[in-house]
């Protein structure tokens, strides 16, 4: 089983940045691509941003390319997300997501985190 720990969520006036982490428990997670998908107050989830299990392949949704930055840690089982130039519709729960298949990854990951809270004040 795997489980995933998001932090780094918050509060931050528009035009800030928050950098958003996610720590996974398994110790082979380095196979797993990750992703960042967020649910603002009555919204679907939708997807943000996924990485593949190298690092190498990144994707974003089109509302934050040049503005957020998905990354993978040395040690493969943690993920970032770097937001910059926050708006106050960034404002929801971001949720961490894994899976082995990065198609998968984007519509139905096997694994979800707890999600954090990012609010963005005008």
């Amino acid at each position: 089983q795997v489980q995933l720990v998001e932090s780094g969520g918050g509060l931050v006036q528009a035009g800030g940045s928050l950098r958003l982490s996610c720590e996974a428990s398994a110790r082979t997670f380095g196979i797993y691509a990750m992703a960042w998908f967020r649910q603002a107050p009555g919204k679907e989830r939708e997807f943000v941003a996924a990485v593949n299990w190298s690092g190498g392949d990144l994707y974003y949704a089109d509302s934050v390319k040049g503005r957020f930055t998905i990354s993978r840690g040395n040690a493969k089982n943690t993920v970032y997300l770097q937001m910059n130039s926050l708006t106050p519709e960034d404002t929801a729960v971001y949720y961490c997501a894994a899976d082995n298949n990065i198609i998968r990854l984007r519509s139905s990951p096997g694994y979800w985190g707890q999600g954090t809270q990012v609010t963005v004040s005008s």
